[in-house]
């Protein structure tokens, strides 16, 4: 077994035509992407069953435990269930990512994650992890006829303007969906950045004003809500909508993709995809439903982490 070969893992307590399988993978390359973001290969026997549907695809980072173990019994259907079982010390930390690509014959995933102070077991992961790191990694399946889920970019049919918009968490996800737009589409990316090196990679495409806002030191979300602002204004015409009802975040997730699982149906002036710190995107939902008449049906806002809190707290 060479040093990048992970061990072989139980597959038959996973169903073939499962929505999402978890992988042991292991660290094949990391390279730096910028003072902000790293880019992380990951290699395992079994990703060539990875499948890679593009947008914003969720997937789990699964980090060892607190002994740098990772439990066989989580390789199961109901790996979430099983991992909730695991005592403390033996339950490893779980954080959500977006795919930046999948090359499945190669049995390679890439995920860029955002590396910053103060660093949590993600950032420490980016920053510290070498070659022959094991994780699990819980992805779709390319065997499963059916849709698992995890994409929240759904253009309605109807729409050709875009107006999308993120902080750094958002940052991959918007990359992968730019690549994947349909030529057609018209629009604005807005991406507030800590720095402006950190949006290098960021594509161009024809017909959409991509555009980084380096916060240099400033507080998140104060550049993004005004230039939201400004590229709503230019995109839509002079009705109003209702007010939306108001969102607590300390109370819930705050997650809203229009259409309840399906392509959503609605002839606004443009369909916005808002995603970032909790607090941020709620303001910036409410600025375009509320103040600005945007069909809520139109918006898509997940709230990606929220500030003094980690994932799942």
């Amino acid at each position: 077994m060479t040093q990048l070969e992970a061990p072989p893992v139980r597959t038959e307590a996973q169903s073939t035509d499962a929505p999402f399988l978890l992988h042991r993978v292991r660290v094949a390359r990391r390279r730096r992407l910028s003072d902000g973001f790293v880019r992380i290969t990951f290699t395992g026997p079994t990703l060539d069953r990875f499948a890679d549907p593009g947008l914003d695809q969720r997937i789990k980072l699964i980090l060892p435990a607190a002994d740098g173990s990772i439990d066989d019994g989580v390789f199961v259907d109901d790996w979430y269930g099983a991992w909730r079982t695991l005592p403390e010390e033996r339950r490893p930390v779980i954080r959500t990512y977006t795919t930046r690509a999948v090359r499945a014959a190669a049995r390679e995933v890439d995920v860029d994650l955002v590396v910053h102070e103060p660093c949590g077991p993600a950032g420490r992961f980016a920053t510290d992890c070498r070659e022959g790191d094991e994780i699990a990694l819980c992805g779709p399946n390319a065997g499963c006829a059916r849709s698992g889920g995890g994409i929240d970019f759904r253009l309605p049919a109807s729409s050709d303007r875009v107006l999308i918009a993120g902080d750094e968490t958002a940052l991959p996800a918007i990359t992968r969906i730019l690549e994947d737009l349909p030529e057609h589409v018209r629009g604005t990316v807005l991406v507030e950045l800590p720095r402006a090196a950190d949006g290098a990679a960021l594509p161009a495409r024809p017909g959409i004003d991509v555009r980084v806002l380096a916060r240099d030191g400033a507080e998140c979300g104060t550049l993004l809500a005004p230039a939201v602002r400004v590229a709503a204004q230019r995109l839509i015409d002079a009705h109003r909508g209702a007010e939306p009802e108001d969102v607590d975040v300390d109370a819930g997730m705050l997650w809203e993709v229009p259409g309840d699982g399906a392509i959503p149906q609605t002839d606004g002036p443009f369909y916005a995809w808002l995603a970032g710190e909790a607090g941020v995107i709620k303001a910036l939902r409410r600025m375009l439903v509320a103040e600005l008449g945007v069909d809520r049906r139109s918006v898509a806002f997940m709230g990606y982490w929220r500030r003094g809190r980690a994932e799942g707290a």
